[in-house]
């Protein structure tokens, strides 16, 4: 399977609630794609998690935080037992020997299916926009709503969304947050980290944020909120 940039993989809330035993309470919400010839192999997973979204919860829009916060709300939410009214896609994740080829929009539409097979009116996602990386400086609310000659997003991601049926909504301008020593982030990214300041760190949608007085570094990601009415 594809793998995310190492530092992606340092979120401490993902870190937290993908743990097996908490993450069970959600394995209907949970697809994979397998090598018709081979149903051992995994080619694409498609994870999202059902939540509260309301005044009563008091939630009254989507968060701010993303994918961090939306994570929280599940986590909570099954905890308290309360019964979820939407559905927030996690991730899509597709494997290189099939990249390319359309598997990360048929899995998409997989999940709004699954969603609405479970009763929900609303599928939302926290996209990390595909392209963003190639330009760290741009403010993502510039990027977000960029757009072509036919109206469709630049993003190629965020255009899978569009046409798969979804509505940009906002921008989460906190959505992760990943925090390490210089020590650890010369580890995740081959990069030095010898002086404060931004550092452009490959695959990051923004600059990283480094304090050698402090020894360290704190990455704080941007995603967009899409819609998706099942």
């Amino acid at each position: 399977m594809a793998a995310w940039p190492a530092f992606m993989l340092e979120d401490p809330i993902a870190n937290l609630i993908y743990a097996d035993k908490r993450f069970e309470r959600f394995l209907e919400f949970c697809l994979v794609a397998v090598d018709e010839t081979n149903p051992s192999e995994v080619l694409a997973r498609a994870v999202s998690v059902p939540f509260c979204l309301g005044e009563e919860f008091r939630r009254p829009e989507l968060p701010d935080g993303g994918w961090d916060t939306v994570m929280r709300w599940a986590d909570q939410d099954a905890f308290l037992d309360r019964t979820p009214n939407a559905v927030s896609a996690l991730e899509i994740l597709v494997h290189p020997k099939v990249a390319s080829q359309g598997i990360s929009g048929q899995m998409l539409a997989a999940m709004r299916a699954n969603g609405k097979r479970l009763g929900f009116k609303d599928l939302y996602a926290p996209v990390r926009p595909s392209h963003k990386h190639l330009g760290p400086h741009t403010p993502m609310n510039e990027y977000a709503f960029r757009t072509r000659e036919d109206g469709l997003p630049v993003d190629p991601w965020l255009r899978v969304h569009v046409r798969t049926g979804g509505s940009i909504v906002k921008v989460a301008p906190c959505s992760m947050t990943i925090v390490g020593t210089l020590e650890q982030w010369r580890e995740w990214t081959d990069l030095p980290f010898k002086e404060s300041g931004e550092v452009i760190v490959p695959k990051a949608l923004v600059p990283v944020h480094a304090s050698v007085e402090q020894n360290h570094a704190v990455y704080v990601e941007p995603n967009v909120w899409v819609q998706h009415v099942l």
